[in-house]
């Protein structure tokens, strides 16, 4: 036994030895206290008064705090699974922990001074994600690495805007920028979920992987992110709202294309293809409601964005916690019942937050959004508990989701 003992490495070692295992947790328990203290503890505002409303302060936690701790874990877990290169580890991985970390600190309080050392963190690993993909490239040509570097560069630019925004003190450019970053993050998950679905897809329909039974048509797999993409073109020419309406609507409607795709007979019900393809038809839901609001439909913009971002973008991230969860640390599908769990109450937490302003559900009681606020953050939550053991101890290399 106390050879055994001796012989584990120590949690920084296996938390350090991939990107999900120390990422994924972080962007949970940003995901489950950040939003939680917003609406609930800081019902009154944020704890310091500065230049920017706390609207700005938490869409911008949200995409690259929660989505960009979660981004960190993907990018350098499944890069090297793509290229056949060795993966980042330990102090590599640290300090991109490190610097993602002090932007966090800034906008949970949302105090301008320290904006400015957030800013430069979140710049850094932004741009030093970018190099990391663009080196991998270089070393693999071969390997299909345009679509998530184009993203990621897209990403790294409207951070950069966003802090630039925040540092001058500029409301509406901050607006502005946070939106084609929520679409940016848009863009990149649909490649993540074209590279992610078919495998898992074929996994469940012949757990042998003899076959590979499910094969999206090539033309679609980039027809979402490419309407996202004439959108964010669209949003920064400063195009008519008619205009980018008609555009939000046709990307919404490529995502709901997915969702389609993903009818694969009796086995479209499992969990793992109905967490993928319920990411896609939030997405594709809110897109489309988005650009109704701007051709005149008798909602606002906001929830529907809220569907979008907050719905597609949350369940999108969630899926891939619990399915690349699994593949990374030796284990197979199906996903164990907190994943189900943790994927039921962030749908229903979606639903609370954007069903009311929408006009379809009554107002729950309590300070507005808290209830929202407390199902979402159990839903990271859920999902960590289940997930620690399975992260926080070595195992066999396990396979991949991509």
């Amino acid at each position: 036994m106390h050879a055994q003992s001796a012989a584990t490495p120590p949690l920084a070692a296996v938390l350090g030895d991939e990107g999900l295992r120390l990422f994924f947790p972080l962007a949970a328990l940003h995901g489950a206290l950040w939003p939680f203290l917003w609406t609930v503890a800081y019902s009154l505002g944020m704890p310091a008064d500065g230049a920017m409303p706390p609207s700005l302060w938490h869409a911008t936690e949200m995409i690259f705090g929660t989505y960009g701790a979660a981004l960190i874990g993907f990018i350098t877990t499944a890069i090297p699974e793509w290229t056949d290169r060795p993966r980042p580890k330990g102090r590599a991985l640290f300090a991109f922990a490190g610097l993602w970390a002090v932007g966090r600190v800034a906008g949970l309080i949302g105090d301008d001074r320290l904006g400015i050392l957030g800013a430069v963190a979140d710049c850094t690993w932004l741009l030093a994600l970018v190099a990391y993909v663009a080196r991998n490239w270089i070393a693999r040509p071969h390997v299909r690495l345009f679509a998530p570097l184009f993203w990621l560069s897209g990403l790294a630019a409207a951070g950069i805007a966003v802090r630039g925004a925040f540092l001058l003190g500029d409301v509406e450019l901050a607006h502005e920028a946070i939106l084609i970053a929520g679409l940016v993050f848009l863009g990149l998950l649909g490649v993540v979920l074209a590279r992610v679905t078919v495998p898992v897809t074929n996994l469940i329909l012949d757990p042998s992987e003899a076959t590979s039974p499910y094969r999206p048509h090539p033309g679609r797999i980039n027809l979402a992110p490419g309407l996202v993409l004439a959108v964010v073109l669209a949003q920064m020419a400063g195009v008519s709202p008619a205009v980018s309406g008609f555009l939000l609507i046709a990307a919404g409607a490529a995502f709901m294309d997915r969702v389609a795709e993903a009818f694969v007979g009796r086995e479209a019900f499992r969990p793992e293809i109905l967490a993928l393809s319920s990411s896609s038809l939030l997405s594709g839901a809110g897109l489309i409601l988005a650009g109704a609001s701007r051709l005149g439909a008798p909602f606002a913009e906001t929830p529907a964005l809220h569907l979008a971002l907050m719905g597609g973008l949350g369940v999108g991230v969630l899926s891939v916690f619990a399915i690349a969860g699994l593949m990374h640390t030796g284990r197979t599908l199906p996903l164990p019942r907190l994943a189900v769990v943790a994927l039921v109450l962030m749908v229903s937490a979606v639903l609370l937050r954007v069903l009311p302003e929408l006009g379809v559900l009554p107002w729950p009681p309590g300070p507005p959004y808290a209830m929202a606020a407390t199902i979402w953050a159990a839903a990271f939550l859920v999902w960590l508990k289940g997930y620690w053991p399975y992260l926080s101890t070595p195992n066999s290399e396990g396979g991949g989701c991509g």
